[in-house]
């Protein structure tokens, strides 16, 4: 018999479990999950400025946190959702009504404490929770899974349902070994098909273009010798005073700052996960730029 967490791993992968209604659905959304092995290391970030970029694409586009108690999305998005995923479950609140509206009409989902008791769910808690889920399909064209950082047992579901995982990692080893770890206890689930998801590393905080693709031949090389993996190249964010100022202010750094070049990275890697290529970011010489090369001619 399946436990209910696999219920629930069905929901994102297979999204074809019998239930008693069947909603109609016309198409399939893209389903992103967006996870680090540490905290730091621009996680929700990523997520939040990845959605306005494929906002301006035209797509659209809902965040589901799942980052239980930080609510990084919506800070970031000066928004106060009044309903999050536990009204749903144990209030009756329908999906809809909890799907709270960000800035260019972005939906972001609040996860609030629901996530907690979603192994401890009725059958029809659950068959109710696969009816609402599926109408995401019609909402979006492109879901956002913000998770928490780590090998949390709730990170892990995530990861294990996406068929797209993004994996955030930064050029500190200390990045770079959490990295290596979440993947290995990843691959050691045995839910976890590694034909059935592809795992994209983004490089961020990297000074250079290069030194964001030496971040990832060097990760890919140990998930390929000691996992048996693959790991794909989805790109890099560089370091940007830019970005580090909107952090600071808990603002989006495509919005405040949509000519900078961590905003262009960010619109590298939407157009990249659209086009399924590998476009590299073409970064602006600022005047500190051009007297930093000037010295060390």
């Amino acid at each position: 018999m399946q436990d209910q967490a696999q219920q629930l791993r069905n929901v994102i992968k297979q999204k074809n479990i019998k239930t008693t209604v069947t909603p109609k659905i016309t198409a399939k959304a893209r389903v992103l999950t967006v996870t680090s092995g540490k905290g730091g290391v621009g996680k929700s970030n990523l997520a939040v400025n990845l959605a306005i970029q494929l906002r301006k694409f035209g797509k659209r586009v809902i965040i589901f946190d799942a980052d239980i108690g930080l609510a990084n999305v919506e800070v970031m998005f000066g928004a106060i959702p009044k309903y999050n995923l536990s009204d749903m479950i144990y209030k009756g609140k329908a999906l809809r009504e909890i799907v709270s509206e960000g800035p260019m009409g972005i939906g972001f989902i609040s996860g609030g404490s629901g996530i907690a008791g979603l192994n401890h769910l009725t059958a029809e808690q659950i068959d109710r929770l696969v009816v609402e889920l599926e109408q995401l399909d019609e909402l979006a064209d492109v879901i956002i899974i913000d998770t928490g950082a780590g090998v949390s047992d709730s990170v892990l579901k995530f990861v294990v349902s996406s068929p797209e995982v993004l994996l955030v990692t930064t050029p500190e080893p200390s990045s770079i070994t959490d990295s290596y770890s979440l993947l290995k206890i990843l691959y050691q689930q045995p839910e976890f098909h590694p034909t059935e998801t592809k795992i994209n590393l983004v490089a961020n905080k990297v000074t250079s273009v290069s030194d964001g693709e030496a971040l990832y031949e060097k990760l890919k090389l140990v998930v390929s010798k000691f996992l048996g993996g693959e790991l794909n190249y989805l790109g890099m964010v560089p370091l940007d005073m830019a970005l580090e100022h909107a952090v600071r202010q808990q603002k989006v750094v495509s919005l405040e700052a949509p000519s900078s070049n961590a905003a262009h990275a960010f619109e590298v890697l939407a157009d990249n996960l659209i086009h399924n290529e590998h476009k590299k970011v073409i970064m602006k010489r600022g005047i500190s730029q051009f007297f930093s090369n000037f010295w060390n001619r």
